[in-house]
């Protein structure tokens, strides 16, 4: 199960990196969350414009196994929606951590990602 040492985690299974636009950052779910949910079938995401809070939904996602909600990893307002995982949401089973990933997050306070866990925390989690 891959864990890439430079991304930040949740508890929830998302991983969040520096978006693609400076001071913004992009979410998407881990390799362990998609493997848990199996093939992913639709994912709901949220518009730009939208206030997420840290710990609260902002989405779903649908696999043939379950639909299991997304949560934000800090406060923000989405800046940016992946729109290609709404048209091709097996792209999340197949690279999520490039092509899946799901919105990005301009954060109400930028210094909140560091409170997210780590590879290794994350790892741990797991493997627990």
């Amino acid at each position: 199960m891959t864990v890439p040492d430079e991304l930040r985690y949740t508890e929830e299974h998302e991983w969040v990196s520096a978006g693609a636009r400076e001071g913004t950052l992009r979410v998407g779910v881990t390799e362990y969350a998609q493997d848990q949910l199996g093939d992913v079938v639709f994912v709901d995401l949220p518009e730009t414009g939208t206030t997420v809070t840290a710990g609260e939904p902002f989405g779903e996602i649908e696999s043939t196994k379950s639909v299991s909600e997304l949560f934000a990893p800090v406060d923000g307002e989405v800046t940016a929606v992946n729109d290609a995982v709404a048209d091709a949401p097996e792209v999340i089973n197949s690279d999520p951590y490039g092509e899946g990933w799901l919105i990005e997050i301009t954060p109400s306070d930028p210094a909140a990602v560091d409170g997210l866990l780590d590879a290794e925390a994350y790892q741990k989690l797991i493997e627990s």
